[in-house]
């Protein structure tokens, strides 16, 4: 079974990789031998990271670099895709991870330039990104792509609502690229985490009434931890979701069924 998880030999460029969800995949996949490119806006905590990585993966095949950018101006975009070309030569699995949410509340009290930038952040930064990165996957006849979604995008919300907009419309674009690109060998797939321990949610968990209140119905009644998302992540990105694509992945303690 080891071997159905194994991503020697792979480069896999991460975006919002600095922390939380993003970070743990980055943890993952390179214990499990990858490359990692570890990006998000702050070089110096991309550096940090990527050195921690390095030092975890020491004498092993997996290790990282760090490449900062600003998933919101394209320029850093195709830059990021250059120097990760230039310094590790391909790009085999690319993890859009990288999202914002500026706004709390009702959707008659969001501000135009809120919803701008969730839908320039969320939505079209990832499509920019990818087609960037398909042309030489096309080449190979072989990718994987995956986009860190939400179970936002699965129901409605009445504090969260261009955020579940966004994020309803990754699971689209995830579906349009596994359809197109397909024929190509390349797999694209989405994974909508619940409530998990990250900054990103610090204000449903770092009160314990308010986690409890907020996790009493779930089934597993908890909350999720980062690494549980990261596994998911390595199935998709290895041999072994290697028949898998144009799917959403629900990691959610069973929210969304209760």
């Amino acid at each position: 079974m080891q071997g159905l998880f194994d991503l020697t030999g792979k480069v896999a460029l991460i975006t919002g990789s600095s922390k939380g969800i993003g970070k743990a995949i980055a943890q993952e996949m390179a214990r499990q031998g990858a490359q990692v490119v570890i990006s998000s806006r702050k070089g110096d905590v991309c550096q940090q990271v990527s050195a921690a990585i390095n030092t975890q993966c020491e004498g092993q095949a997996g290790g990282a670099i760090s490449i900062p950018a600003h998933v919101g101006r394209k320029t850093e975009l195709q830059n990021l895709v250059d120097e990760t070309r230039a310094q590790l030569g391909k790009i085999d699995i690319l993890v859009c991870n990288a999202a914002v949410n500026p706004h709390y509340g009702p959707m008659s009290s969001l501000p135009d330039d809120a919803f701008d930038k969730v839908l320039s952040i969320n939505i079209q930064s990832n499509h920019w990104l990818v087609q960037m990165v398909l042309p030489e996957m096309i080449e190979r006849k072989d990718g994987v792509v995956i986009v860190v979604s939400s179970v936002g995008g699965l129901r409605g919300s009445d504090t969260l609502g261009a955020y579940c907009i966004s994020k309803a419309a990754d699971l689209q674009l995830v579906r349009n690229l596994a359809v197109e690109n397909g024929p190509h060998n390349i797999r694209v797939n989405a994974i909508s985490p619940g409530l998990v321990r990250t900054d990103f949610a610090r204000a449903l968990w770092e009160n314990p009434d308010v986690l409890s209140e907020r996790t009493s119905g779930d089934p597993l009644r908890r909350i999720g931890e980062p690494r549980e998302i990261a596994g998911s992540a390595v199935y998709l990105a290895s041999a072994a979701g290697s028949f898998t694509t144009g799917q959403n992945i629900v990691v959610d303690g069973g929210a969304t069924i209760a």
